[in-house]
């Protein structure tokens, strides 16, 4: 199946692609020749042996066209933050936008679609697309076919108040496709940012959302990064978010999942400057027959750094989880702080939840910890709550509920925080 997606490839860098910067048409080349190498992963592959995804690979997904679909606005608000968010990009099957984009302006502030940043920002584009196919086949394929997607630049010493919003919003059609949807933030060096990554669709249907971020926070800058994924139910979702990190600098990434039938999503964080601190929260919440696969790598290439990762998740019906998450401290990172978390709450007999926690260390001056657990609800926890009065299903929603918010608690943008926390209460109303 890979010949089909090189001989689209080809159709691709024939049709329009041919005019990007020679830069551009490299990177694309050495991308569409490395997935040919790797090829889709299976699971006789390490990090795939919980997650099979012939389903993707079996589909003959043809790419989005720039055509004539346009939702209105009332379709894509329930997704949206409304007026708190400073600007707002939106992406409908992989395109930009303009009539759903909103631009209220932030002092020095960039944000454009990939389009524009390649002809008017090339140099800042060419030094920081950097995911290429080192880290697998998912990131080369959405490499060689980069064309549009969300551009961020926040020069240095800027502090944007307001948040801002990214939208991929997909309207499936009659036969499957796939968007490639491509995301660079750049926050120079003592600058600071929120921003909300939210990936969504028109109803149901059959499409394939492959997806790349990568976050640049140079010295003393602060990131606050909010990754929801909502997609249909019978769609699927593979991703991979990088974060590179600099001297003393801050990222927090928030990461939520309650869509698609089949989902992987990659996190890297480099931290590469001493003094960087770095925060990974994620929740997912499942049911049905959903799969959702995380498989999280915190790279401590400097010393006196600190990270913390918490994710719950919730799984009811056949729903499976994949947590696989790497600390990894470099020969020099002395005085690492590192702790890492996985829980799990199985709300059914046929719920699953699959969890690998590893510690990598190569120094002999840290602090690393990591720890999991999986299983149904706290029994002593629900007679305590009978005995106050509620009845089994209340005591089950609660607790559910509460298990859930904790990682919604941890989120900086407040109107995002409700919005989820909205869903949240929805789900654990009726049982998930």
């Amino acid at each position: 199946m890979t010949q089909h997606y090189v001989a689209a490839y080809r159709a691709f860098a024939g049709n329009g692609a041919s005019h990007a910067p020679p830069w551009l048409r490299d990177l694309r080349e050495r991308s569409i020749a490395r997935f040919g190498d790797l090829g889709f992963p299976t699971t006789k592959q390490e990090e795939w042996r919980f997650t099979n995804v012939a389903p993707i690979v079996e589909k003959q997904f043809r790419l989005a066209q720039r055509d004539a679909v346009r939702p209105l606005l009332s379709a894509i608000a329930p997704f949206l933050l409304g007026d708190a968010a400073a600007h707002r990009l939106v992406f409908v099957n992989g395109h930009c936008s303009a009539e759903l984009s909103q631009m209220a302006g932030a002092a020095g502030v960039r944000v454009s679609s990939m389009l524009d940043a390649v002809t008017r920002d090339p140099g800042l584009l060419e030094r920081h697309l950097t995911a290429q196919g080192e880290h697998g086949a998912f990131t080369a394929l959405n490499t060689a076919f980069l064309a549009d997607g969300a551009y961020v630049h926040v020069p240095a010493q800027v502090q944007v108040d307001a948040p801002l919003q990214i939208l991929y919003f997909t309207v499936p059609g009659a036969e499957p496709i796939v968007t490639h949807p491509r995301t660079l933030v750049v926050v120079e060096r003592g600058a600071k940012v929120a921003m909300v990554e939210t990936y969504a669709a028109a109803g149901e249907g059959v499409y394939w959302t492959n997806a790349v971020t990568e976050l640049v926070a140079e010295d003393g800058a602060r990131v606050d990064w909010h990754r929801v994924q909502r997609e249909a139910l019978g769609s699927y979702h593979t991703a991979s978010t990088h974060s590179r990190q600099g001297r003393d600098s801050v990222v927090h990434i928030h990461t939520v999942a309650l869509g698609g039938a089949l989902a992987r999503h990659d996190v890297r964080i480099t931290l590469d400057g001493p003094g960087g601190s770095a925060i990974l929260n994620g929740l997912y919440l499942l049911r049905g027959s959903q799969h959702v696969d995380h498989h999280t790598w915190i790279d401590h290439a400097a010393p006196h750094c600190e990270t913390h990762e918490y994710f719950n998740g919730v799984l009811d019906g056949e729903a499976r989880s994949v947590f696989n998450g790497r600390i990894i401290v470099r020969p020099g990172a002395q005085r690492t702080d590192s702790k890492q978390t996985n829980n799990n709450l199985l709300l059914s007999p046929g719920a699953h939840a699959d969890s690998q926690p590893q510690l990598e260390i190569y120094a002999d001056d840290v602090k690393c910890t990591h720890g999991s657990t999986t299983g149904p609800l706290d029994e002593r926890a629900m007679f305590y709550l009978r005995t106050r009065g509620l009845d089994m299903d209340a005591a089950r929603r609660l607790l559910t509920y509460g298990f859930a918010s904790e990682i919604l608690e941890r989120m900086e943008v407040a109107s995002l925080r409700e919005q989820l926390d909205g869903l949240v209460r929805d789900r654990a109303g009726v049982g998930f």
